[in-house]
């Protein structure tokens, strides 16, 4: 089912599961994570790079496919290497399939280079266009649903009763998923890239900022 999603490398796409093991990628229990992230991402991944020029795209189905292949919560101090670990088990399973070194390495880049929170500058083309595509599915309506949904999952409160937008006090996303928006969320926009995830952030990011309006309204004490 997944690989036919990243046509027209389904082909290759199949290959790298069976090598992997996995019919699609385990995401943990993690659904910010799962397999319709992947096809969110390749998704943006195409329609970006219709507008680029010189990315190899079978590279970027698999690095799209890949790039979260190990998860580390982000509550966990390790959760900057995630991205390392994710291109070294990639690069190992592409190594069993017989893909060429420099394919290899390709994939490996743009799969370090896409994590926000490991701070690698992307140096090619495929790298550039897989971290912005992850970055704009981290925002816009999926990006709120997201939000709360991992929010949920460790345990943070939805807001601060007393400070809903943080006014008088620090911001602290850990604790408030509402922090989130205004920690990170309504500036990941400002990274991207490519001309045409830069113009689909900013609709993503005043269909968030749309929905803080009403959420204040709906929320902030009288």
């Amino acid at each position: 089912m997944l690989a036919h999603a990243f046509a027209p490398y389904g082909t290759t796409i199949a290959a790298v599961l069976a090598a992997a093991g996995a019919t699609e990628p385990s995401h943990s229990g993690d659904g910010s994570h799962d397999g319709s992230h992947l096809i969110r991402v390749w998704r943006l991944v195409k329609e970006i790079a219709a507008g680029e020029s010189g990315a190899d795209l079978e590279v970027l189905a698999v690095a799209t496919l890949l790039h979260d292949c190990v998860q580390v919560e982000k509550t966990d101090p390790r959760r900057a290497h995630a991205s390392r670990l994710s291109a070294q088990k990639a690069s190992g399973i592409l190594h069993t399939i017989g893909w060429p070194a420099a394919r290899i390495a390709a994939t490996a880049h743009a799969i370090e280079a896409h994590s926000f929170s490991a701070g690698i500058a992307p140096e090619t083309p495929e790298a550039n266009i897989l971290r912005d595509a992850d970055r704009l599915d981290a925002i816009g309506a999926i990006g709120i649903a997201r939000t709360f949904y991992v929010a949920g999952r460790v345990g943070s409160r939805l807001y601060d009763p007393a400070d809903p937008f943080a006014a008088a006090r620090p911001l602290d996303d850990r604790r408030f998923a509402l922090d989130h928006f205004e920690t990170k969320l309504l500036h990941l926009a400002d990274g991207l890239t490519t001309r045409t995830a830069r113009r689909i952030g900013e609709q993503r990011v005043a269909s968030m900022r749309a929905f803080l309006d009403v959420l204040r309204e709906e929320i902030s004490p009288s």
